[in-house]
This record gives C-alpha cells, structure tokens and sequence, in this order.
C-alpha cells in the first residue's frame, strides 16, 4: 500500500534529519547520540538538565545514558554540578567546547534554510507540534515542550512562575525545553493507532 504524500514526505525529512546528524556527530568524532545528548542539553531548563529527563527525551535506557554522558564527560563537553535543594540529583551543563561542538551543526543549518525558504514557519511549527504530539500520545511518550506554552506557565505582574511547582523562573528558562510540560491545548483529538483485523 503507497504512502500518503505528507507520511512520505515526512519520512524522507526524518532520514535526511539522520543523515545530517550522522555526519556532523562523525565530523567531531563522536557517535550521533552524543551530539543527540548536546543539543538536548543546550534547551532543556533546570527541570530537565538531569540524566533520567535525557534518557527520557531520546528514548533510550539509562545505561546507555550513563555511557554516553560518561564520554561526553570524559571528551570535556559536559560538566556535572549538585542541586542545592534536592540532595543527590546532578544537573549537566554544556561546556564552552560542548557549545562549540553545537556552533554551525545541522539545527543551525537547517534554520537558516527554513528562514530562507519564504515559508510561514509560525504555521508549519504549528503543525509540526501537532504531528509531534499525537505521535507521542499514540506512542505513550513523554511530551517535553517549550516552558513558557505550557499549560503549567503562568505569567504574573511582569513575573513567570511554574503553576507545578509554585516555583519563579528566570526568563532564559521560559524559553528551554521542560519534561515537565504538559499542552494547553490537550483536547485535541490524537491520531489513532491503525486497528487490526482478527
């Protein structure tokens, strides 16, 4: 059975995507799951810059973020500090040579490429976060969003506050990546799973 157009558009993007990451992870002698784990980092807020949210974000088990951090650790990309608050869980951060490794990779290029397509990019990421979100509940994975469009935001007297955890937020946080995000815009109906027959 042919694929629709946009099904078989969107895969093709998907293993253009994977290309681009393969040959810049290799460029920098590293494998595509540790440049994965660096532009994870770069956005995820103070939420979400812990081991279980990577693992969680890419799909992967723990072990194998334990190991990819290790290197990335090990190769002076990452760096490792202790919450104040909340006893032994550790928060990552991007070195200056992690920040470097990121510089010109394939978000940046494709970016540019996008900004220079004349498309309506409000609109297609728009419809991009709705495919994204479906997929998502139809594979019952964690959502992860932009801070400030979650439904948990709250923006009071000039201030930003986290409605779940009562916590204040820097505005740089705002504009990360949280796993604690939930959508606003939750009763949309999700695709559903193709049924089968008998």
């Amino acid at each position: 059975m042919a694929m629709k157009p946009s099904v078989f558009i969107l895969e093709r993007v998907a293993a253009l995507l994977q290309q681009l990451l393969r040959d810049d992870a290799a460029r920098h002698g590293l494998l595509p799951v540790h440049l994965q784990v660096l532009g994870y980092l770069a956005q995820a807020n103070r939420y979400s810059d812990i081991p279980i949210a990577v693992a969680s974000y890419l799909g992967v088990t723990r072990g194998t973020v334990s190991q990819t951090l290790a290197v990335l650790e090990r190769k002076g990309l990452i760096s490792r500090s202790s919450d104040d608050r909340h006893g032994r869980r550790v928060h990552l951060q991007l070195t200056a040579a992690g920040e470097e490794v990121l510089a010109g990779s394939w978000p940046q290029r494709l970016d540019r490429l996008l900004a220079a397509s004349g498309a309506d990019l409000d609109e297609l990421a728009s419809q991009l976060r709705a495919v994204l979100g479906s997929l998502q509940r139809l594979n019952d994975r964690q959502a992860f969003g932009q801070c400030r469009e979650c439904a948990h935001f709250l923006a009071e007297n000039g201030s930003q506050r986290c409605g779940l955890t009562g916590e204040m937020l820097a505005v740089e946080q705002t504009i990360r990546i949280c796993r604690e995000w939930s959508d606003p815009r939750a009763d949309r109906p999700a695709l559903q799973a193709p049924t089968r027959s008998p």
